[in-house]
Order: C-alpha cells, then sequence, then structure tokens
C-alpha cells in the first residue's frame, strides 16, 4: 500500500519567484529549503515560504499533481495559490 505524500509550493515573495515540489515529509521537506539543501533553485532564489500544500492519500498522485501543476500556466498557479492563501502567507506553521 502507497502511503500519503503532499505536492507544494514553496516561493520567496508574494507572486514571486514559484518552485513546484512533491513530498511524503512536508516539514522535512521545507526544512531542507530553508537550510539550503532542499534544491539548489530553492538556494539560489531564496525560496523559504510555504505558501501552498495540498495532501494526497497516495503518493503517486502527489508526484500526478506535481507533474501537472508543473506544466500550468505561470497565471494559473498564482490564482491556485491566492484561491486559499490571498495574502501569500507562508503556511509551514500549519502542516499537520
Amino acid at each position: 500500500m502507497a502511503r500519503g505524500g503532499y505536492t507544494y509550493i514553496m516561493t520567496n515573495k508574494a507572486r514571486g519567484v514559484l518552485y513546484i515540489g512533491v513530498t511524503a515529509d512536508l516539514t522535512a521537506r521545507v526544512a531542507q529549503h530553508r537550510n539550503g539543501t532542499g534544491s539548489m533553485f530553492c538556494k539560489k532564489y531564496g525560496l523559504i515560504h510555504l505558501v501552498l500544500a495540498e495532501h494526497h492519500d497516495d503518493i503517486t498522485f502527489a508526484i500526478a499533481r506535481e507533474k501537472a501543476l508543473k506544466a500550468w500556466k505561470r497565471e494559473w498557479k498564482i490564482r491556485l495559490i491566492e484561491e486559499s492563501n490571498p495574502d501569500w502567507l507562508d503556511i509551514s506553521d500549519l502542516i499537520p
């Protein structure tokens, strides 16, 4: 049985550079991005704010969602974020 996972979006500021990722452990992954070991892209652009997280019961669904989001136009990604987080607040404290 596959375990769950998350798709998530990190940024450096409201409407700034966006990074879309997938992980089974969102808390640990956000910590990695913040300390510069998560991805070179996040480190290069200072992407330390978690602005969107979607939980999926199966990691394969999370992976499929990540691929789909990466194919979206930037304006669609911004709209998705702003539907649930209009002020672009860092939601890392809300991780269950």
